[in-house]
């Protein structure tokens, strides 16, 4: 590990990447959904009022797995692995529900432009889960290696191993 990298340490500029990477998606998302509308042909093809319940379904869904992680991660202050809850599911909760979020609000205009930003938000919360599992895989060892085993990264189990 470099310098002040320890374990619990985020990817250096995590918080100042997140807010670029948001205010990347939503200048994109507005500009090419409202203004310039250059990708935005495949809405025509979708009523509104699909897209929105799509959409907001979407966001919905992002929103609870940012919650539950939320709340096992913060207000419970676990001081061993979590792998109960929704950590039972899926090993990066709160980020796949981040990356839903952002998916959901494409959908809810189809603007293709938008789907860059979109793979940078995903590129960047995936930068992240990489550099939390080896931290982990440190602190914690085969206990890590086991659980990563039984839980996926990203797609979440219905069912709990």
């Amino acid at each position: 590990m470099r310098g002040s990298e320890h374990v619990g340490s985020e990817i250096r500029y995590s918080h100042l990447l997140q807010i670029l990477c948001m205010i990347f998606f939503y200048s994109i998302w507005i500009l090419d959904s409202f203004a310039l509308k250059t990708s935005t042909f495949l809405a025509e093809l979708v009523p509104l009022p699909i897209r929105l319940a799509c959409s907001i379904s979407i966001i919905a869904v992002g929103s609870i797995l940012i919650s539950k992680a939320h709340r096992k991660l913060f207000e419970e202050k676990p001081s061993d692995l979590i792998t109960d809850g929704i950590f039972a599911h899926v090993r990066h909760p709160m980020y796949l529900g981040i990356i839903i979020v952002y998916l959901g609000w494409l959908i809810s205009t189809l603007s293709l432009l938008t789907l860059i930003p979109w793979i940078a938000v995903v590129a960047l919360y995936s930068k992240m889960a990489d550099h939390e599992e080896k931290q982990l895989e440190q602190k914690f060892g085969s206990r890590y290696a086991e659980y990563k085993k039984r839980v996926p990264k990203w797609i979440p189990k219905l069912k709990p191993s």
